[in-house]
């Protein structure tokens, strides 16, 4: 001992000797082993002796802080650690002098050693043998060589340079350890309330630690252990003692707060628990504390990170926070709050997630279960008002902020509707009124065509999970909205939309909204996601399967008492009214809408899908059969004539379609009693052809009854097709004969032939022994069909060719009994030909290879009739033209040739040019419809030879009927979907125009095409023919591309909007928008360059002719397209720019995020340097030449420039440098706009402001209105600032607009107080040139006037 004294002693007398003011040398590391020897023996001695030595060589006991501070900030991190470890020793020595010893400075020193510590050096596991100062087994000289009592080298690893760790040493946890307990002691001998820098720096340094240590320190309990140690210091710092504890209490948690925010961690979780616990335990004593604590959760607000998961973490933490307080300081955080939605863009974001787990976590949000007292209260409780500006933002201007208010919205709404009182004030809040309808569902209803997509998305979200509050169904037009967004080109938000709208048809399952269901979700199993025509699939099947399956046990049993003496219309009624009781009207309306023509084919899709899939259930077939025999039942009870009975509307036709699947569902004897019931019971109106049923119109109910029951016919021998192998086989021959016979006789309806002939077909096939012997029955019974349709066409030629002689023949003449005998027995054969005709194509298509030598030529004669072209011998003439005089055989008559043709490929490729011919020269639009479906067909089975006519059949797109251009356009899609038709030449400028045509259906399905389909095959189509479309669309024939293309030159008209006025403008302008918005930013700047150098230069350089008002409007659709909002590629400013990224990180993941940003700078950067270098030129030579010419398209110049470098303001100096005249012209209407924009703006919002007060009680207004007042006024402050940015500009408009509103206000005031003029006594004066003459002026008068003029 007594040599480890005189070493300290004299080391420290030689750093007294060479003690400079400028630099310390730290004290040596044996000094310190000494010192740590001596002050850590357990007897205190020992110590007293080094104070008694110290005193006698005259050194003061402060001496030693210099040489162990500079240690402490020595570079090396054992001499560091080692100094701090000396240096706590020496200070909790019960005799050190402490208060001599204690400097802020070295305590500082203390502090950044740890913090050095933890960043450089990495923590190795505390040995579990009893510390000695030495590794058990270790025994390892340190590099300098010096004797085993530096102990020291046990805390240094000696493979901290291994090269899997990399070059920083390794200390043992267990120094630190050390330390920090010791840093705890001291805590109890020192007080810091004199010490601020050192409180601050202490409670920042201990709350890093942990964080620090997260990395470095891989054993759990070493790291609680670190953590529990680090807590009681920061709780030892919040004694009173160490100062005033609102200011500790506030920089303990600001130090804390890092930690708090981080994502995932138990550093996180350890600060959570000891604010929570330890800190509002110690709240609740201390008021200091509490005032500290209540601000911390707003202090955590403002701190929150911008990023998805990083803000979603810091929102549990804050939550967390307030949960642990008293009641009305969660009332005041959410004060707080709502305080924040009316702040800045990502204080709002932050907001709008703690609106969420505000009114989520903590009880009650709404005050419904409160006492009576406090539930008065009503709105104004907590809940309501973050509820209320919860849907304030649900309209903020940021589109992320908005739809993560929806979203937010959605999940309070679904959390909260659970409990009936909730709902009641629920439907309040949101301004769904008691009858489920208010101006809160007509916004909700806006959102779902938003601009943002995951605005549309979040909103049909909230729709869904809303259904529990409207309380009544949605009308018409509300469910269009939603229906429409069920082609959104989004799969995200045509999901979400499907989900909205078969959440909506569970609740209210009536007729409007099946209908819309029917017409919106069905379709989608044809869409290109598998996941959507799943989720179609498994919806159809459990709101429209699965309901009609219930109806399986219905009772068909009814009273038929008391109705013999009712008549035949109340007979009627009651028997809808007991059908409607026995099956659910829900099932009813269902089966009615599926059958609909625009229903059935999806539907028919997903039947099969699901049979395919094995899905069908037994019961939806023998429920289905129940309903039939139901309705037949009562039918029946009602003594009403059978003749007159069909099955509920879609019945046969559900049956026919999953019987497929399910064919031992369905019982023979069923079927045959209703094909003899069907068979035998004949209409009172046959329904032979489509025209006589068209002309014979007015007899609708007759009319109606013919044609469900044919329809019914057609459905049953479906059913029965489908069956037939389950059928036994004397019956089976029977049905056989019979649906033989009833082809023969030609007389039925044109849907039922199809079907007979291909029940027959099926029978035949089917029952037949073998393959062989099937194919030879249906050839056989096909070629007698043939024959006998042969016959009758023979036939009715004859009878029109000799009623078309004329009568001055026959001796004596005509009468006009005769002439109408003949008459209607032409018309009379005409029905069987036109039944004839159709049959014959049925049979085409059954057998393909039947002889037609005598058909084609009798087909070719009609439909060639009245034509002037000479005929071959061989073919049969007519002298009257079937085209005027049997128009529905003429059409038919095309129809069967097309099926010929699909069979014969020869025949087709003779045959193709007139079908051709007559689709651009029929004025009939059904043959011109049948012709487009026809050319369809020929489009897949000959590819090649359609392929030049192409072009012309797009011309139907321009169509007059509605119906041909839809159903162009459909099959035409459809093809080029299947790649049968490429999209080169016209064909996609063509297709433009679909976008703008008349009907709304075709509008939908062009936008459907353009935004989904077409973007996911040729997503860089639009951008190639963007420039071409331009000229095409006016009709100007400059542009080379457009010139070479134009192989057809009839048709550049038809497919052209070419005039200036503004609905021609308009069209084209939403045909660009349309192209536009499915580009990308690196597309539309590509295509901003093409427009500058094809149109704008070309114009410059007289390529392009001005002269001409094709030219003009080129070149005006050119300025307004680099103007328009679809062109311009936003730069990311701002709050709200970075709010929506931060939402789109939400949706494609934070990488996705930051790679679109990324891209989305280089773009806005590539962008400015085109402008400045290749746009700005072009438009300074064109201003020049529209100039010299006096264009008026000067202005549309000067507009889009204005557009263009609105952005540019502080830069316009340097980018107009070639042109200072335009640059002046430029600001001034810059300036100009910006004065004018902002003034309507204020204006509108003071109307606003106005219109409401207008509506208000003229009585004392309440505390709560003069909030709500208050509030109106701040949130359309805050709506000006985001919309126009600058106080100055709303301070200098209102002041405009309340000076103009004085002037206003003045006038009206004189003017009213004020008597008119002529009502004024006053004395009349005699003018000084009474002798000028009336209507004369002196000449001196007159020539002032002239020199002012």
């Amino acid at each position: 001992m007594e040599d480890a004294l005189s070493r300290i002693i004299s080391e420290l007398e030689s750093h007294q000797i060479l003690q400079n003011p400028d630099s310390q040398s730290p004290i040596s590391e044996s000094a310190l082993l000494d010192l740590q020897s001596l002050f850590d023996d357990a007897d205190p001695t020992d110590s007293d002796r080094l104070w008694e030595e110290m005193t006698s060589k005259n050194l003061h006991p402060s001496s030693l802080n210099s040489p162990i501070s500079a240690a402490m900030d020595s570079t090396s991190p054992l001499l560091s650690l080692l100094a701090s470890d000396t240096y706590l020793s020496i200070l909790l020595s019960p005799s050190s002098p402490l208060y001599t010893l204690f400097s802020p400075i070295s305590f500082l020193s203390l502090l950044r050693s740890l913090r050095r510590t933890f960043k450089h050096c990495r923590l190795s596991p505390a040995p579990t043998h009893p510390s000695t100062g030495k590794k058990p087994g270790r025994k390892k000289r340190g590099p300098a060589g010096r004797n085993a009592r530096r102990t020291h080298d046990s805390e240094l690893d000696p493979d901290a340079s291994d090269g899997d760790t990399g070059n920083a040493p390794q200390i043992n946890t267990r120094l630190i350890l050390s330390i920090l307990e010791k840093l705890e002691s001291l805590l109890d001998r020192i007080h810091l309330n004199g010490f601020s820098d050192s409180l601050k720096s202490l409670a920042q340094t201990v709350a890093e630690i942990p964080v620090m240590a997260l990395d470095s320190l891989e054993n759990s309990m070493d790291f609680n252990r670190l953590c529990d140690i680090c807590f009681r210091i920061l709780n030892g710092v919040l004694q009173p003692e160490h100062g005033d504890q609102t200011v500790v209490a506030v920089e303990v948690l600001k130090s804390l707060a890092p930690s708090i925010l981080l994502l995932k961690s138990q550093v996180r979780t350890f600060a959570l628990q000891f604010v929570t616990r330890q800190m509002m335990a110690a709240a609740k004593v201390s008021e200091a504390i509490r005032k500290a604590i209540v601000y911390f959760p707003r202090f955590l607000a403002s701190k929150a990170p911008e990023k998805s998961d990083p803000r979603a973490a810091a929102v549990d933490s804050i939550i967390e926070v307030v949960r642990a307080m008293e009641l009305q300081d969660q009332i005041g955080f959410a004060d707080y709050v709502v305080k924040m939605t009316k702040g800045k863009a990502q204080l709002r974001l932050v907001a709008v997630d703690l609106i969420l787990a505000l009114l989520t976590v903590l009880p009650d949000p709404l005050g419904v279960n409160e006492e009576k007292g406090i539930a008065e209260e009503g709105r104004n409780w907590w809940g309501c008002r973050c509820l209320e500006a919860l849907m304030e933002r649900c309209s903020d201007a940021a589109g992320g902020i908005r739809a993560r208010a929806l979203s937010n919205m959605a999940q309070v709404v679904g959390f909260l509707s659970g409990d009936v009182a909730n709902c009641t004030r629920l439907r309040e809040l949101m301004g769904f009124g008691n009858s489920g309808s208010g101006e809160g569902l007509n916004e909700l209803l806006r959102r779902c065509t938003d601009e943002k997509a995951a605005v549309r998305k979040a909103a049909l979200l909230l729709i869904t999970k809303s259904m529990d509050l409207l309380g009544r169904s949605i009308d018409h037009n509300r469910l269009k909205t939603i229906a429409i967004a069920c082609s959104d080109p989004l799969v995200s938000i045509r999901k979400a939309a499907l989900a909205a709208l078969s959440e909506v048809f569970r609740k209210f399952p009536d007729s409007k909204v099946t209908t819309e269901w029917l017409h919106a979700v069905p379709r989608l199993i044809i869409d290109n996601e598998t996941s959507i025509q799943v989720e179609c699939e498994n919806l159809f099947q459990e709101l429209v399967l699965e309901q009609v399956s219930r109806c399986s046990s219905v009772d068909s049993c009814s009273n038929t008492a008391g109705h013999s003496q009712m008549d035949q219309m109340d007979v009627e009624g009651t028997f809808q009214g007991e059908l409607e009781s026995a099956i659910p009207k829900s099932v009813l309306i269902l089966l009615k809408e599926i059958c609909d023509g625009e229903v059935a084919p999806y539907v028919k899709k997903i039947c099969t899908s699901l049979g395919k899939k094995k899905q069908l259930k037994l019961n939806i077939a023998l429920s289905l059969q129940n309903i039939i025999q139901t309705s037949e039942s009562l039918w029946l009870s009602h003594s009403m004539a059978i003749a007159k009975w069909t099955a509920p509307a879609g019945a046969w036709f559900l049956l026919s379609e999953v019987s497929s699947f399910l064919p031992k569902a369905v019982g023979w004897k069923f079927l045959h009693h209703h094909w003899q019931l069907l068979d035998k019971t004949k209409p009172e109106k046959a329904v032979c052809s489509p025209v006589v049923d068209i002309e014979m119109a007015g007899e609708d109910s007759v009319e109606s009854n013919s044609v469900s029951w044919a329809g019914d016919r057609v459905f049953l021998l479906q059913t029965i097709s489908n069956v037939s192998v389950e059928l036994p086989p004397e019956p089976a021959a029977d049905l056989a004969h019979n649906l033989l016979k009833m082809i023969e006789e030609f007389s039925m309806h044109l849907t039922e032939v199809n079907a007979h002939i291909k029940a027959l077909r099926a029978i035949c096939k089917r029952k037949a022994l073998n393959t062989e012997e099937g194919d030879n029955l249906v050839s056989k019974w096909v070629n007698q069909l043939l024959s006998k349709a042969l016959s009758v066409l023979d036939n009715y030629l004859l009878e029109v060719s000799e009623s078309s002689k004329p009568d001055t023949f026959f001796t004596p003449p005509r009468n006009i009994s005769q002439k109408g005998k003949r008459e209607a027995l032409v018309s009379k054969f005409l029905s069987k030909a036109v039944t004839a005709v159709f049959t014959v194509g049925c049979l085409v298509l059954v057998c393909p290879s039947v002889d037609l030598k005598g058909t084609i030529p009798l087909l070719h004669t009609i439909i060639t009739s009245g034509s002037s072209k000479s005929k071959p011998k061989e073919l049969a003439n007519i002298s009257v033209s079937l085209k005027q005089v049997a128009p529905s055989l003429y059409i038919q008559s095309w129809l069967t040739m097309g099926k010929i043709c699909l069979a014969d490929g020869k025949l087709a490729k003779r045959y193709i040019p007139l079908f051709v011919q007559e689709l651009e020269k029929s004025d009939c639009a059904a043959l011109r419809n049948n012709i487009v479906v026809v050319m369809a067909d020929f489009c897949v089975r000959y590819t090649a030879l359609i392929d030049c006519y192409i072009p012309r059949i797009t011309n139907s797109l321009r169509d007059p009927c509605e119906v041909v251009r839809r159903q162009t356009f459909i099959l035409l899609s459809r093809l080029l979907q299947r790649d049968y038709v490429k999209w080169r030449g016209v064909l996609f400028l063509r297709f433009l125009l679909s976008l703008v045509d008349e009907s709304e259906k075709i509008r939908q399905l062009a936008d459907f095409l353009f935004g989904s389909i077409l973007k996911a095959k040729a997503p860089l189509l639009a951008y190639n023919s963007f420039v071409e479309a331009i000229f095409v669309l006016n009709d100007c024939h400059a542009h080379a591309g457009h010139s070479e293309s134009q192989g057809l030159q009839n048709g550049r008209q038809l497919f052209s909007i070419r005039g200036n006025d503004g609905q021609s403008r308009s069209q084209r302008m939403h045909i660009y928008a349309s192209l536009l918005k499915e580009m990308a930013p690196e597309h539309l700047l590509a295509t901003s360059a093409k427009v500058c150098a094809e149109i704008l230069a070309a114009a410059s350089d007289g390529l392009l002719d001005l002269n001409d008002i094709t030219g003009q409007s080129v070149l005006q659709d050119a300025l307004q397209i680099l103007a328009c909002k679809e062109m311009r590629i936003q730069p990311n400013r701002g709050a709200a720019a970075a709010a929506d990224a931060a939402e789109m990180e939400e949706e494609g993941g934070e990488s996705s995020g930051a790679l679109n940003a990324a891209r989305g700078r280089v773009v806005t950067q590539v962008a400015k340097k085109n402008l400045i270098q290749n746009a700005i030129p072009i438009f300074i030579e064109l201003k020049r030449l529209l100039e010299s010419k006096n264009s008026p398209l000067t202005g549309c110049l000067m507009e889009c420039l204005r557009i263009l470098l609105k952005d540019y303001k502080n830069e316009i100096d340097d980018i107009l440098v070639a042109d200072k005249q335009l640059q002046k012209e430029l600001m001034y209407d810059m300036h100009k706009y910006e004065a004018a924009k902002t003034k309507t703006t204020v204006a509108e919002a003071v109307a606003t402001m106005q219109r409401s007060a207008g509506h208000r009680s003229p009585l004392m207004p309440s505390a709560g209105s003069v909030r709500s007042e208050l509030s109106n006024r701040s949130n359309i402050h805050v709506r000006l600032a985001d919309q126009l940015g600058s106080t100055d500009k709303i301070a200098s408009a209102v002041a405009d607009v309340a000076a103009a509103a004085t002037v206003r206000s003045v006038l009206k005031e004189i003017n009213s107080s004020t008597p008119p003029l002529k009502s004024m006594s006053i004395p009349k004066i005699k003018t000084s040139y009474a002798a000028v003459g009336k209507g004369s002026c002196p000449s001196d008068v007159l020539e002032s006037v002239r020199r002012r003029l």
